[in-house]
């Protein structure tokens, strides 16, 4: 590509990094980091526990840890979809 041509995409050009395009996710839409977060915490916690699990069997206490972890992330998304509706309707001016 010469230089006298501009780029069809510029915003992707500039934006090569994992670490800058988690950046700008997280500024567009900041319920979707904190949910993979919060996955990633409950998975943790989950097998930190599963040593300490008693009489628990371990498919039940999979089990379990799979619906924590998908009730998180489930919320987060739902909290950021409400945010934007709130943020598209209630603060945006009518135009």
């Amino acid at each position: 590509m010469s230089p006298s041509q501009e780029s069809v995409y510029p915003e992707y050009e500039t934006d090569t990094s994992q670490t800058s395009k988690l950046i700008r996710k997280f500024k567009e839409t900041p319920f979707v980091p904190i949910g993979m977060a919060g996955f990633a915490a409950v998975v943790a916690y989950g097998l930190y526990r599963l040593k300490h699990r008693g009489e628990m069997k371990m498919s039940l206490h999979l089990i379990h840890m799979r619906v924590a972890a998908q009730g998180f992330v489930v919320g987060a998304l739902t909290c950021g979809v409400l945010y934007s509706m709130y943020q598209e309707y209630m603060v945006k001016p009518k135009e």
